[in-house]
């Protein structure tokens, strides 16, 4: 959500930061609207003071038995009120918070512009690509030659963009996830919580999901969403909250099924497991002061870095610009790790700084120590990293000619001791 007076106060520079990510202007539109919402809050204070100023006089004409003046000054309250019924300046604030709640976030000065991922900059790299004495495959051919990856199946029991796993490769994603969390908890001090995969409108709205994504997210029954990540309970612990400066920064971390309909995602990665409606992954959120985000941003990405780098696996970092990055991040960072069977660099884990976007949706504040007033926190969120994407990392990265997978060092432990994942034999 934005300032209405921050808006107001420079119209220009809210409209060019819209023009940074291709869209039209809005300031003129949401002013327009806003005006409303003051004319209609002056003529109801107007009609509650006439009528508090002719209250006396109706009283002091009854008293004098002047009844055509006691009527004629009624007549003026009722029109007064009349009006006030019809201003409705509650209505007006809804239109204009409705507009506000479709723009996206402002962009920090330092995103690239440019109009899609080509604009992107990448920033790091870790490691070179493994060389292989063999052409290798891709995560779904290992997966169904292991006879462990079973897309049949899951197209029975749910439909398409479903996996069923078995045996060592399911022990496999399990492990990935439980180490990961422990990793994050144990050694990058986030607390660990479990949350809800059903939520309300009002949580769903606090990180920007709705009204805009309604058709990316799967909706029950009685009218909960099921949560697309696990940001969205997460960073709304802090909604409504007036938070004390010394209990921040707030670190919380999740390992949750994510669900997601990939309306938008027709033709695009049908074979596999990149794309999924249902997947695996640790979430990273930080509740932060206005001036401790920008480090807490770098910080929260090292974090799932880290996973990466511990797993053996080629990746990278990269900014993303301002036509790529995500409705409600100012700033946000990539990274992708290399899938030899695809010869590609794929996203892995996107970290993103949210400054107050988020807050003022959600109405949380803290009290700085020792001043007057409350600001808004700032929040932020990452994946720690999505666990079906490093299972095809690993899978991919791992193989080897006879097509087993050799488990990484770090998962070992949590494999039993398994040190190869070979066809049933």
């Amino acid at each position: 959500m934005h300032d209405i007076r921050a808006l107001r106060a420079d119209p220009a520079a809210f409209d060019a930061a819209l023009a940074r990510r291709g869209m039209a202007p809005a300031s003129a539109e949401a002013l327009r609207l806003d005006d409303l919402r003051v004319e209609a809050t002056r003529i109801v204070q107007a009609a509650q003071t006439t009528r508090n100023e002719l209250s006396r006089q109706i009283g002091a004409a009854m008293k004098a038995g002047d009844a055509a003046t006691a009527e004629r000054l009624k007549a003026e309250v009722k029109a007064a009120m009349d009006a006030a019924a019809n201003a409705d300046p509650d209505a007006q604030e809804k239109a204009r918070d409705a507009l506000l709640a479709t723009l996206p976030n402002r962009l920090d000065p330092d995103v690239p512009e440019g109009a899609d991922e080509t604009a992107n900059v990448v920033q790091h790299v870790h490691a070179e690509p493994a060389a292989f004495a063999f052409t290798p495959k891709q995560h779904f051919e290992l997966g169904e030659a292991l006879g462990m990856m079973d897309f049949a199946t899951a197209g029975k029991l749910a439909g398409a963009r479903f996996t069923v796993l078995k045996g060592a490769l399911a022990r496999l994603e399990r492990a990935l996830g439980q180490w990961m969390i422990t990793l994050h908890t144990e050694e990058h001090g986030y607390t660990e919580a479990t949350v809800p995969y059903l939520v309300n409108d009002a949580t769903m709205y606090g990180t920007g999901q709705l009204p805009k994504f309604g058709e990316d997210l799967f909706r029950t029954t009685d009218g909960r969403w099921l949560i697309p990540t696990a940001e969205v309970p997460l960073t709304n612990f802090a909604a409504k909250e007036l938070l004390a400066e010394s209990d921040l920064p707030i670190r919380l971390t999740a390992l949750t099924p994510c669900f997601r309909s990939e309306a938008g995602a027709a033709g695009r990665d049908t074979r596999g497991m990149l794309r999924q409606h249902q997947f695996a992954k640790v979430e990273l959120v930080s509740i932060t002061r206005p001036d401790q985000s920008a480090e807490e941003h770098e910080r929260m990405t090292r974090c799932a870095e880290r996973v990466l780098t511990e797993l053996g696996l080629t990746w990278r970092r990269v900014l993303l610009s301002a036509g790529d990055t995500g409705f409600g991040a100012a700033k946000t960072y990539d990274l992708e790790v290399w899938l030899p069977g695809q010869q590609a660099w794929r996203e892995i884990s996107s970290c993103s700084n949210c400054r107050d976007f988020q807050a003022r949706r959600m109405e949380a504040r803290f009290r700085p120590g020792g001043g007057k007033g409350t600001e808004f926190v700032h929040t932020l969120n990452g994946s720690g990293v999505a666990v079906g994407r490093a299972l095809i990392a690993v899978l991919e990265t791992f193989q080897q000619e006879d097509g087993s997978i050799a488990v990484p060092d770090v998962l070992r432990p949590w494999m039993g001791g398994l040190a190869r994942i070979a066809p049933r034999g």
